[in-house]
């Protein structure tokens, strides 16, 4: 792994010539479907472990889960950090390593329910569900060439609204109901639409390992919301 040079010697993808502008789009796509195969990989292998139905108790018992939560949201922030990383190449993949590895852990009693109590089908349907959602928001941020960045404000109140709203459920022991699971889809919508349009305009030519999250971590917000509304219609 190499050193990287000062971000002014890595033009904005948009201004960057045409050939590294698409050299750029096909790293980050592809960084995105090797994040997404080790996640499946990772999360096949947790659930086979012997006794993993009690880790996945002890997750989600009373106030736990909103340690985990938090260790979550913490270890999410570092990740992001060192995939944005401008010291090394190496930096940015121990970050996007260490973020599909932190969404294994939680999406682990998800797909526990999922698998061993409910409909296994369920978890391909949610991601065949997310795939194709995730491809026309793909192709109308690509077709359209329009500039998302305008969402920026939306998606930072209403992420802190969601994640307040979360918290409450815990603190107080109300169910999140349908209607949340749906709005959250349309966050996560939103919030792909915004990075997709980031990739197009505001991220540098060297940032792949940066995108390849970003979007990363809006596909698996709408494949959990997705998966909690078809668990839910059971």
């Amino acid at each position: 792994m190499h050193n990287y040079q000062p971000t002014t010697g890595n033009p904005f993808v948009v201004d960057a010539a045409p050939s590294d502008r698409a050299a750029f789009i096909r790293r980050t796509y592809l960084h995105l479907a090797g994040a997404l195969i080790c996640f499946v990989l990772l999360e096949a292998f947790l659930l086979q472990l012997p006794g993993i139905e009690n880790l996945v108790v002890r997750m989600v018992d009373g106030m736990m889960w909103l340690v985990v939560l938090g260790a979550f949201i913490a270890v999410s922030w570092l990740a992001d950090r060192w995939a944005r990383s401008e010291v090394s190449e190496t930096t940015q993949y121990i970050g996007l390593a260490l973020y599909v590895a932190a969404q294994s852990v939680i999406f682990l009693p998800l797909l526990y329910v999922a698998a061993f109590h409910s409909d296994p089908t369920l978890i391909p349907t949610a991601g065949i569900i997310t795939g194709l959602l995730f491809a026309g928001l793909t192709a109308t941020a690509f077709m359209t060439r329009t500039d998302f960045s305008f969402l920026r404000g939306i998606l930072a109140i209403g992420g802190m609204l969601a994640l307040g709203v979360i918290v409450c459920s815990i603190l107080f022991g109300f169910e999140l109901g349908l209607i949340f699971s749906a709005v959250m889809v349309g966050f996560a919508a939103a919030s792909i639409l915004y990075t997709t349009s980031n990739i197009i305009h505001h991220y540098r030519t060297h940032q792949h390992v940066a995108a390849s999250l970003a979007l990363f971590a809006g596909v698996m917000l709408m494949f959990w919301y997705i998966l909690r509304i078809l668990l839910s219609r059971r």
